[in-house]
């Protein structure tokens, strides 16, 4: 406790002498810089006004991608523009992070994020699809197949959240010690998150040429969208208790990928997931760190592909 509290005040120090603490960015604003010409807009039953992209042929075999923790839909860029050509792909931002807008007293949790990927792939017309999802994404995909397995061709969990481990990794970004503790959050509520970001950044992407001041600018600017720090650091709510078990019932077609060098999940939370999840195959980067799709773009969209192409040959 006491070196969370010292980490929080070294944070709030240097914020504060970086003159961190920064205001909200109005929707308009973000919406001129980030949003492009797929970009649509959709207000989901919750009240949430959701960003989402869908390209390719509407009668194509539909892939839905969920991003990580604190990301957005740009972080599937390099598989929606491999697969557009032949798939429908579905890309979207959550709520709480994006070009999204969450009602004032929005609550995320698992079962919200299930919920809004359902209630946008059936507004969609979208009745079966291969979910994929990286980082905490994976953790509402994996959700998603336990919830609804009867909408799922597919299941695809790329550096995966949610593994019931008890083991805690020392070594990930410095937000998720911040956000593990009350007095970070409150901290977090309310700083420009540049002086975590960058750093945080580096431990994912695993390749400094690969954050650059352009990517920074992205996550820092769409985290201070109106509501999204509230969001982001208030406390999930309770769901029902997971363990190594939970995964047996998923009979979905899962193919799992990871990057060995994660630094923000340990690679050896992935493996178990293959494991534990009947059938399911496993694809390993040895120089990926936690966001293949990004660091190596062709050749894990390569590798995705091919599982697809193996669902259809089923």
């Amino acid at each position: 406790m006491r070196n969370i509290f010292r980490l929080a005040s070294v944070v709030l120090a240097s914020a504060w002498l970086a003159g961190c603490l920064a205001p909200d960015i109005p929707y308009p604003q973000l919406e001129a810089k980030y949003a492009n010409s797929a970009s649509q807009y959709l207000t989901l039953p919750s009240g949430v006004r959701m960003h989402y992209r869908d390209e390719g042929p509407r009668g194509a075999p539909a892939v839905v991608l969920v991003h990580g923790f604190a990301a957005s839909l740009h972080a599937w860029e390099p598989w929606a523009q491999s697969l557009k050509g032949d798939y429908r792909v579905v890309t979207l931002d959550l709520p709480g992070h994006g070009l999204t807008q969450a009602p004032a007293d929005y609550r995320s949790s698992a079962a919200a994020n299930v919920a809004a990927v359902d209630e946008l792939t059936r507004r969609l017309g979208v009745e079966r699809f291969v979910l994929a999802g990286n980082s905490m994404g994976g953790a509402v995909a994996w959700s998603y197949a336990l919830a609804h397995p009867e909408r799922l061709d597919g299941l695809v969990l790329v550096n995966a959240a949610g593994w019931p481990s008890a083991a805690r990794s020392e070594g990930g970004p410095a937000v998720f010690k911040l956000l593990a503790n009350p007095a970070g959050r409150v901290l977090l509520r309310n700083l420009d998150p540049r002086p975590l970001a960058a750093r945080g950044l580096e431990q994912a992407y695993q390749d400094e040429a690969l954050v650059t001041p352009a990517l920074v600018d992205r996550y820092v600017e769409l985290a201070r969208a109106p509501g999204h720090r509230a969001i982001l650091t208030r406390r999930a709510g309770g769901g029902a208790p997971v363990t190594p078990e939970t995964f047996a019932a998923i009979r979905t077609p899962t193919l799992v990928m990871v990057g060995l060098k994660d630094q923000v999940i340990p690679a050896a939370q992935s493996r178990a997931f293959a494991s534990a999840i009947p059938g399911a195959q496993l694809i390993t980067y040895p120089e990926g760190g936690h966001v293949p799709m990004e660091q190596m773009p062709e050749e894990s969209a390569r590798d995705l592909r091919a599982f697809l192409q193996g669902l259809a040959a089923r």
